[in-house]
């Protein structure tokens, strides 16, 4: 019987140290050539003129496609006071938000926190989240992880040749991997 036992547990060690052999080389894998992302510009699209949820300026920093779909970062110019995203959840990404200038409020499952320059603010996946422009502008980082589809989003708004109804905003957070759940934050 210990024969039998000590076996299963060398089988059970094996996998596991397969696993791990595994996950640490993708976590080595090069993944491509190194790049500055200048200040005050957008890498990949130039600067993204966004439509419906807000009129903010968003720059794609480090796109999905430079990662492998490991992470994007986004600087987002904010120029929209008093508006922002819909509830929503990203049922597959976490989130970070770091705000660089101005004063934002974000509803996180529930809890309301007050974010100002050099805040920031972890939203893991699954965590039903909006955020509003409190000031008159703003600017913060976003970074998802892992990339997800939220890069075609934001192109995709930019595109719009329209003010976009609740309906196909909804429609297109649908198509890029998250779902609106509510409306956008009121600030008080």
């Amino acid at each position: 019987m210990k024969r039998n036992a000590f076996i299963g547990s060398m089988a059970i060690i094996t996998s596991i140290t397969s696993i791990i052999s595994t996950k640490a080389a993708a976590l080595t894998k090069k993944i491509g050539k190194v790049f500055k992302a200048k200040n005050g510009e957008g890498r990949k699209y130039g600067h993204l003129q966004l439509k419906g949820v807000n009129a903010n300026v968003l720059d794609v920093k480090v796109s999905g496609s430079d990662t492998d779909g490991g992470f994007a970062i986004f600087e987002q110019t904010s120029l929209s006071q008093g508006r922002g995203t819909p509830l929503h959840v990203h049922p597959a990404q976490d989130e970070v938000f770091y705000v660089i200038e101005g004063a934002y409020e974000f509803l996180v499952d529930r809890q309301r926190f007050s974010l100002t320059a050099g805040d920031s603010i972890f939203l893991p996946r699954e965590v039903p989240h909006a955020w509003t422009q409190a000031s008159p502008k703003g600017k913060m980082l976003v970074t998802l992880q892992p990339a997800g589809k939220l890069e075609d989003f934001f192109v995709q708004m930019a595109a719009l040749t329209h003010e976009p109804s609740q309906q196909e905003i909804a429609q297109l957070f649908e198509a890029n991997g998250m779902k609106v759940l509510g409306p956008p934050l009121k600030l008080d």
